[in-house]
């Protein structure tokens, strides 16, 4: 086949040329001195959390010695163990889990579903409730604690777990995040098609606005569970009762009851990270992977 018979460029050929230099322009190279930044910054943000194992996996007299050790110790279930022994970890897990669980799910769905209605609908007053909500969300959240204990004391949930789920089921960071998210990345034209076909509000939200925001989601996700896995003064005014206090609150009485043994309390740390890892990991795959795709398509 000559070159004047030849079909035109396919879909896979636009795919395989993205990222691909013009013909006529030369691909410059990095250079080795050009990663030197990218390698100083990346030991700089990892060294605190080696540190900690190193800590968590060593004693206090390793700890005290000069020139201090860089190599991890053999201490770790020692200090493990000291850490079960001296607080119900494992139960203090199990209430930050549900606790964490249940916020991510619940601001996933009301903060997505308010800002899909401020991304893509008017109505009476719209302009004015985003621009309260942007004044909230400029707020110190320290200003509402008194208000929302008060609040909690009045609906009788002081000292449950769910005084901490009910007033973090929506923030104004989520509504504005996803609201500039569905701005963006979702079209108007698939709406309408949607109006066209007969959906409603909330069908044009489950079926056309869901699968395209998934990105979104999953970084709203996991900055919402980290949140609400680390939040330690809520939990500590509003947790009345020991069996029901969650993880941050927990290793905080490790601290007490230990007193100094710092390896002992970073063990317990480093113990309450590996769930955060692990939703890192997973909402993070779903996270690239999206993106990857909505880029390609783009």
């Amino acid at each position: 086949m000559s070159t004047a018979d030849s079909p035109l460029p396919t879909a896979v050929d636009a795919v395989r040329s993205v990222g691909r230099p013009p013909a006529n322009r030369p691909v410059k190279s990095a250079g080795r001195w050009a990663h030197v930044p990218l390698v100083l910054a990346t030991l700089l943000l990892v060294f605190p959390f080696y540190w900690t194992v190193v800590i968590a996996t060593g004693t206090t007299g390793e700890l005290n010695r000069y020139p201090p050790t860089l190599v991890p110790g053999t201490h770790l279930l020692d200090n493990a163990r000291q850490v079960l022994d001296s607080i119900d970890f494992f139960g203090s897990m199990a209430n930050t889990v549900v606790v964490a669980v249940c916020v991510t799910v619940l601001v996933l769905f009301f903060d997505s579903l308010a800002a899909f209605a401020f991304a893509k609908y008017v109505f009476p007053g719209s302009r004015f409730l985003f621009a309260l909500l942007l004044l909230f969300f400029m707020l110190p959240a320290q200003l509402s604690t008194v208000p929302q204990f008060l609040t909690m004391i009045d609906l009788g949930l002081v000292g449950t777990l769910r005084a901490l789920i009910i007033p973090a089921a929506a923030n104004a960071f989520g509504i504005f995040w996803m609201r500039q998210y569905i701005s963006g990345a979702l079209p108007d034209e698939l709406l309408d098609a949607a109006t066209l076909d007969g959906c409603g509000f909330f069908r044009q939200y489950w079926y056309v606005t869901l699968p395209v925001i998934r990105p979104g989601l999953a970084f709203l996700g996991i900055y919402t569970f980290v949140a609400a896995w680390n939040d330690y003064v809520w939990p500590l005014i509003v947790l009345v009762d020991p069996s029901r206090l969650t993880l941050q609150v927990a290793l905080a009485q490790l601290n007490v009851a230990r007193g100094e043994n710092l390896p002992v309390v970073l063990a317990g740390a480093l113990m309450a990270m590996v769930p955060l890892i692990a939703v890192f990991l997973l909402f993070a795959r779903q996270f690239v992977s999206d993106a990857v795709k909505g880029a390609v398509r783009g």
